[in-house]
């Protein structure tokens, strides 16, 4: 009996050996390939699940025929009232996820208990340098080590067991623009990341570091630089040919700022390009050209990092049509011959299939509707409309998709078993209109080139409510193979959550309304759904422990879509920014405490008393330096402040504080004092005082 007991013993021992000890943090021995080629689906192991980014899970214990069921798990309420992106990781019963400001929390999988967390102490005047928020998408897991990328720029390695830093290492220059808030990827043994940027003065790159010692191996530039200087190798050299002028003045952007795909298949890694720099083509490449490898996919060779191919969907990219959405992986029948393939469906409202090896473009669709051209030539070569390239004359264009993308950085899934692709689709318009000869590029500024002030957003209810009616969003189930729509869900507005797709028949996402969805994969029939409290825009993802299936979700409201595009954030209505971790299972029970309302209370500004030459200059300087934070037109969503209810109208003495000064700089608030004066600035107030009277008039605000 005792042998008996002590062989039982030793069988559990090495039981949890190979579990890699879970009971206290992720384990010492980590992920590896062969927990990376796992298909069981208990484990989540990348952003995307597995190395094809299909964000699919085989689990099907819940389904279509009990997700009705589903309640919640366990909740944990973050410290980060910021954009909630990220997709949490499970690895052996242990959940490790990044919220906003780059931070990192562990929990016990099942029941929420909290194991550690990390906290990188970001400077929050990093905020100015972030298009998008303070947002963060995910961890990366290898070798016993977690991964996280942070938005002033650094990539560290934490000890997956107790969270303490390993090695961190700075990806660029300290006092660049550069920022880094998409998840980090594993491949060969290294960390792969990118960095944001684009709308400053950034020359972009992808770059792999040494898992083990923080080590650069290789670097992958996406523009080229100053053609004075030798080139970095073949591929630099011909992009040089594409562009005109003196673009490596302004950095040329390019950035790769989330979408990273490996496929071992290929030994290639994919990954999206980011927007030229700036926005307005004429200035960084007056001369034309397509200014390669700007809103592009790109494939390197995952041992080196050299060039293996690209296909530009957008040429001379005016629009910031980044191609930055993720990249999925998938074998399909296409044309009756099994392929190999990538699936792509950026902001420019096409879908696209690629040949993984080879990049062949097999074929390219709009997913939605779009104005900026006539269609693919046979090369997939966008055929512009002339009226489109607004930099050419005086007027505005209105391009449907817009800036915010016709698909952003949402996550797509999907599904084998169906065959189809969900799209979290955005269907909005964006007006485009090219600056002036006196406007000038500035290191701290957002530098599109556009002209703000002309396309702000009228004080005008019927313009207002035509903006507002043609802003929607829905979620799309997409043939990749037919290249057509299967079924859509409409949602009142744009900014939906990222998607997932299970084995149980079902398609899970979260709301711009406050709401988790199950849709029915192969229909769109809605099965369940449950108040959330606050807009959801990460995506989901699913695990097991001890053969229980669990779905979690982060929630929290933010990203460009509520700071942004002023009177459009609210289409959706108005929210709060409840920061949660939130895990459901079958007949979970839990109830989220009551919701507090959104109220920002009546407009009471001063009276305005700006000239009109005050006024149009501070639109101007409000339109460039303060909008992309705090609204169009001076209407915020509700995570940063709205500007028309500050107290600081009225006194122009603690405006220039907060503005000039940087008295809020610990809240993301910088001085502005390096490209603003104390006029411009006091003229920024008075057009922000004309701004809420036009509003009060108009009512509720």
């Amino acid at each position: 009996m005792r042998k008996a007991l002590t062989a039982i013993a030793g069988m559990l021992a090495s039981v949890a050996l190979a579990l890699g000890g879970c009971a206290n943090g992720v384990g010492s021995s980590g992920v590896d390939e062969a927990a990376m080629a796992q298909a069981d689906g208990a484990n989540w192991l990348s952003v995307g699940r597995g190395w094809d980014e299909q964000r699919f899970s085989p689990l099907d214990k819940v389904n279509a025929g009990n997700v009705g069921q589903l309640g919640l798990a366990w909740s944990y309420d973050l410290d980060t009232a910021r954009g909630q992106e990220a997709t949490p990781l499970v690895y052996n019963g242990v959940m490790v996820v990044s919220t906003a400001w780059s931070k990192v929390l562990a929990f016990e999988a099942a029941t929420g208990k909290l194991l550690w967390s990390y906290d990188p102490k970001v400077p929050r005047e990093t905020l100015v340098k972030a298009c998008c928020d303070a947002v963060n998408r995910g961890v990366a897991m290898w070798g016993g080590k977690i991964f996280v990328g942070t938005l002033d720029a650094r990539l560290v390695a934490l000890d997956a067991k107790t969270g303490k830093v390993v090695w961190e290492t700075w990806t660029a220059d300290k006092n660049s623009q550069f920022t880094i808030t998409g998840a980090p990827r594993i491949a060969k043994g290294r960390v792969i990341i990118g960095n944001g940027g684009a709308e400053f003065i950034a020359r972009g790159y992808v770059s792999a570091y040494d898992a083990e010692t923080g080590k650069l191996a290789w670097r992958f530039y996406t523009v080229p630089g100053d053609p004075k200087q030798p080139f970095e190798n073949k591929a630099m050299e011909a992009a040089a040919k594409t562009w005109t002028g003196e673009w490596w003045k302004f950095g040329g952007g390019g950035t790769v700022w989330d979408a990273i795909t490996y496929d071992p298949a290929t030994n290639l890694i994919f990954f999206g390009t980011g927007n030229g720099e700036p926005w307005n083509a004429s200035v960084r490449s007056p001369q034309g050209g397509d200014n390669l490898y700007t809103s592009s996919v790109v494939a390197v060779n995952a041992d080196t990092g050299e060039y293996a191919w690209h296909h530009q969907e957008t040429p001379e990219d005016r629009w910031d049509f980044d191609s930055d959405a993720q990249i999925i992986v998938a074998d399909l029948a296409i044309n009756g011959q099994q392929s190999h393939v990538l699936l792509h469906a950026p902001k420019n409202g096409y879908f696209y299939v690629y040949d993984a090896k080879t990049g062949k473009l097999l074929s390219g669709k709009n997913y939605t509707f779009q104005n900026w051209t006539t269609g693919l030539d046979a090369n997939g070569h966008p055929q512009i409309v002339p009226a489109a390239r607004y930099d050419k004359g005086t007027g505005v264009w209105v391009s449907v998709p817009g800036a915010g993308g016709a698909h952003s950085w949402q996550p797509m899934s999907f599904s084998p078993k169906t065959g189809l692709v969900y799209i979290p689709v955005n269907e909005a318009g964006f007006p485009y209109a090219a600056a002036g000869k006196d406007y000038k590029v500035e290191p701290q500024g957002f530098d599109t080139y556009l002209d703000s002030a002309k396309t702000a957003m009228p004080a005008d209810p019927a313009a207002r409510a035509g903006a507002l009616k043609g802003t929607t969003g829905r979620l799309l189930a997409w043939d990749p193979v037919a290249q057509k729509e299967r079924w859509s869900v409409a949602y009142p507005g744009p900014w939906n959550g990222g998607t997932l797709a299970t084995a149980g028949n079902l398609v899970f996402q979260g709301d711009a309304t406050g709401h988790f969805n199950a849709y029915a994969a192969d229909s769109g029939k809605k099965l369940w759904s449950t108040d959330v409290q606050t807009g959801v825009i990460a995506a989901p993802m699913s695990f097991a422990v001890n053969g229980e299936q669990y779905v979690a979700v982060l929630a929290g409201w933010g990203g460009v879509w509520d700071i942004a595009p002023g009177v459009l954030s609210a289409k959706s209505g108005l929210l709060r920014n409840i920061s949660r971790v939130l895990v459901f299972k079958l007949g979970g029970t839990r109830k989220l405490p009551p919701a507090p309302p959104f109220d920002k209370g009546p407009l009471d500004p001063p009276p305005s008393t700006g000239t009109q030459a005050q006024i149009s200059d501070g639109a101007n300087h409000y339109g460039r330096f303060c909008s992309v934070c705090h609204g169009d037109a001076a209407i915020a969503g509700g995570v940063n402040p709205d500007l028309r209810h500050s107290g600081a109208l009225n006194s122009p003495d603690g405006w220039q504080g907060i503005v000039h000064d940087g008295a809020l700089k610990d809240l993301g608030m910088v001085a502005w004092s390096p490209v603003l004066s104390r006029d411009q600035i006091e003229n920024v107030r008075q057009y922000v005082i004309k701004r809420a009277n036009e509003d009060k008039k108009i009512g509720p605000n």
